[in-house]
């Protein structure tokens, strides 16, 4: 699993081509990683955490405190699967963990 910070979010592209090059299933948050290639993801919806962040904003600018705004974190989780990596990596998803996936890429 790849920590969530910029640094690898940044650089999906190349961790998923070291991924497969070294025959390594990993995982990262972001679903831009299976995209370039990786075998999964598993974490908060971007989207869901830009709009709440843009919400904020909002607010902010109408002129609210931004101490008095709630704390809020994402509820929306996202699982993305790549079987064209699964199979390259010789990796069998189970049907129930495919079954719950937000996204197969074949």
């Amino acid at each position: 699993m790849f920590a969530n910070d910029a640094f690898f979010a940044s650089r999906s592209e190349q961790l998923a081509a070291l991924t497969l090059r070294h025959r390594v299933p990993a995982v990262h948050q972001s679903r831009e990683f299976v995209s370039a290639g990786g075998l999964l993801s598993y974490g908060g919806s971007f989207r869901q955490s830009h709009s709440q962040a843009g919400a904020y904003v909002g607010r902010i600018l109408k002129g609210e405190k931004p101490g008095d705004l709630p704390v809020v974190q994402v509820t929306t989780v996202e699982l993305t699967v790549n079987l064209k990596t699964a199979k390259a990596l010789g990796v069998n998803v189970p049907l129930t963990l495919l079954g719950r996936a937000d996204e197969v890429i074949e």
